[in-house]
């Protein structure tokens, strides 16, 4: 890619959302009012020099009342200029769904969830994403290097510069189901170990032997923002649903409220993924 396309298309971005705003017959006072924004930040976004978040370009084309074509190729753009540049020259093969749901992860300040039956993304290593992307009939084979590269972005935001603070509930079918060979579960459980040695990172095993807990709730993350309200994923094979409502979210704030206590803690955990890594574990 030219290295002036991104540039370009911040710009293209910017334009339009300008447009938006005179075609709905506001003006930058009043939809900064509407908004909550500063006037500063409106002009940064206008002009292509400031990141438009995917939450904040969804508020502003509301408030504008955009038409569902032109929001979705806005929104598209969005989510190309936020991906990181390496992984840009596969976005054109990625669903949708996938760059909203990455843009959610990289804008989160803290990030609290629950996997049932495999790894969370963020903590996968490369040789279980592209063995989970090859055993997935949903992807056709012409996108299996776009989705690995999709996963091997979500791993990215935990460790960047201040990166957001996260409790990963794993159930314990998740860290046994065989994926792949014995050594690249093996490989998964020590770097999910290394990985718990991260400041920003908590992992806390759901044992089988508690039976039917909270668990049953089903595969989340809830995502909570410096800026906007927090938002629930639940993501499926083929899309991602995010949650906004104050009750359903409080709901799953019950659900992690009630794993916390079924969970083992951070150092059982921990153990538990040492002796899962040696071959020991019961």
């Amino acid at each position: 890619m030219d290295k002036r396309e991104p540039t370009i298309r911040a710009r293209e971005l910017g334009e339009s959302m300008r447009l938006a705003m005179v075609r709905a017959n506001l003006n930058g006072v009043r939809a900064c009012a509407l908004l909550g924004w500063s006037k500063s930040k409106l002009s940064r976004m206008f002009l292509g020099t400031r990141g438009v978040s995917h939450a904040d370009l969804v508020d502003f084309l509301r408030v504008c009342e955009v038409g569902e074509v032109e929001r979705d190729r806005l929104l598209a753009i969005c989510a190309e200029l936020r991906a990181p540049a390496w992984s840009r020259e596969q976005a054109g093969r990625l669903p949708r769904h996938l760059h909203a749901l990455i843009d959610h992860e990289e804008q989160a300040v803290t990030i609290r969830g629950l996997d049932l039956l495999v790894v969370p993304a963020p903590l996968q290593t490369d040789d279980y994403a592209r063995a989970l992307v090859a055993a997935d009939v949903t992807v056709p084979p012409n996108e299996r290097d776009a989705r690995v590269v999709a996963k091997l972005t979500r791993r990215q935001f935990v460790k960047r510069d201040l990166p957001p603070a996260c409790v990963f509930h794993i159930h314990e079918a998740a860290l046994r189901l065989p994926i792949g060979g014995p050594e690249l579960r093996a490989d998964q459980a020590r770097d999910l170990v290394r990985m718990s040695d991260r400041r920003n990172i908590t992992i806390r095993v759901v044992p089988t032997e508690r039976g039917v807990t909270a668990s049953a709730a089903g595969p989340f993350r809830l995502l909570e923002f410096a800026d906007f309200k927090p938002v629930v994923c639940v993501e499926s094979e083929t899309s991602c649903q995010f949650i906004e409502g104050t009750d359903e979210v409080a709901g799953y704030r019950s659900v992690l409220a009630a794993l916390a206590e079924s969970a083992l803690t951070p150092d059982e955990s921990r153990a538990f993924l040492v002796a899962l890594a040696e071959g020991t574990a019961g």
